[in-house]
């Protein structure tokens, strides 16, 4: 019995071997169509969200100064909400001139703008920068990691936990985030356009050019459409880079985490985001007016009303595909009046095969008031009289 075992389990094996499947509990995702020198990976669509390549991408890692992505990004709605200027002056703290690593060196009591100290932290990473902003706009660096925290779980981030706001991880142990979260906090750090007047940057200075800034992502210089975002390396985390570029109107974020060194990190990047915009596009399905007529109003005091046709998002697809898209109008051939102003009257859907691209509603330009029987005389009346 004990041989007949061993037999079949040899002959199992076997099997698994000659047709790929795997014994092991749970499915292993795809391998990833592009080398990948890094602990985990993500390659996202800025505009949709859309994930087109992962590794080891919810593995909870050391970010290092990547987390100053989320920072940037309380900065930046700060701004947007009139709650701070860039034109405004912080007076650093004490707190913030003590910070370690990468900085500039700021002095206690030491006034820089808003923009200034934008500038370090995008441009040089300045961890004291970065630290004197948080003060400015939560009143104290523990307040404002308390912020990145709760505008984390705001974003979905469930697996990051952030220790401080600069990424320094000597002394942390719980200062942990994952590939796909960074992906979405960098996300959302896009959609604030006046970022990438910083992110851009590839050498500026401060201090009437006594002091010099040179971008830490290499890619801003050597990557034809970079857009950003942010580097991070310490003994902990690697070598880490969330690297986004903008070719062609398709907008594109690769997230690359735990490189062994500074090159790996890069290069990985680079192969993402060339694969990237090599297998994808970014267009706009027109929405065909000649399949939409005119919906019929029931006792109205206008006998029909012609939908508003809506603007279509731009959405991500596989290059060769943009024939394959399809539309689906589902339209009322009625209506009852009243009918309010905006109120839906049918919808548009994109398809692209099973994947839903996008869905649209057809909507009244107008109100229409119910006719009633003194609307009617009154156009009899004017009637006899013309």
């Amino acid at each position: 019995m004990k041989k007949f075992l061993k037999s079949a389990f040899s002959l199992f094996l076997a099997i698994c071997i000659l047709t790929g499947c795997c014994v092991c509990s749970g499915a292993a995702d795809a391998q990833p169509p592009v080398e990948i020198k890094a602990k985990a990976a993500v390659l996202m669509d800025a505009s949709t969200g859309k994930v087109l390549m992962k590794y080891n991408e919810n593995e909870r890692l050391y970010p290092a100064s990547v987390t100053k992505i989320m920072p940037l990004l309380l900065v930046m709605e700060a701004i947007d909400e009139g709650r701070i200027s860039l034109s405004d002056v912080v007076t650093v703290s004490g707190t913030a001139a003590s910070k370690g690593g990468s900085q500039i060196w700021l002095k206690e009591g030491e006034q820089m703008t808003v923009d200034e100290l934008l500038k370090a932290t995008a441009v040089y990473s300045a961890n004291d920068a970065c630290t004197a902003l948080g003060e400015y706009i939560a009143g104290s660096d523990e307040a404002f990691v308390k912020m990145l925290n709760d505008r984390a779980k705001e974003l979905g981030m469930s697996k990051t936990n952030f220790e401080n706001c600069t990424g320094l991880d000597d002394s942390t142990e719980n200062h942990l985030t994952t590939a796909m979260d960074v992906a979405t906090m960098s996300r959302e750090l896009l959609s604030h356009e006046l970022i990438v007047n910083y992110t851009t940057i590839w050498i500026d200075s401060l201090r009437n050019g006594q002091t010099e800034l040179v971008n830490t992502n290499k890619l801003v210089r050597f990557y034809d459409g970079t857009t950003g975002l942010k580097t991070g390396t310490t003994s902990k985390a690697g070598c880490c880079v969330s690297a986004s570029a903008q070719r062609e109107g398709t907008h594109l974020i690769a997230v690359v985490m735990g490189s062994d060194n500074s090159s790996d990190r890069f290069e990985t990047a680079k192969a993402m985001l060339n694969w990237g915009f090599a297998n994808y596009a970014t267009v706009s399905p027109a929405i065909d007016a000649s399949l939409i007529p005119d919906v019929s109003v029931i006792n109205g005091v206008a006998e029909k009303i012609t939908p508003k046709i809506p603007q279509v998002q731009p959405v991500l697809i596989e290059k060769g595909r943009e024939g394959e898209i399809t539309q689906t109008i589902d339209l009322a051939v009625d209506v009852a009046a009243p009918v309010e102003q905006g109120q839906v009257l049918g919808t548009v859907t994109f398809r692209l095969g099973d994947e839903l691209l996008g869905e649209y509603n057809l909507t009244a330009p107008d109100s229409i008031k119910q006719l009633t029987f003194s609307i009617v005389f009154t156009r009899i009346l004017r009637a006899i009289a013309s």
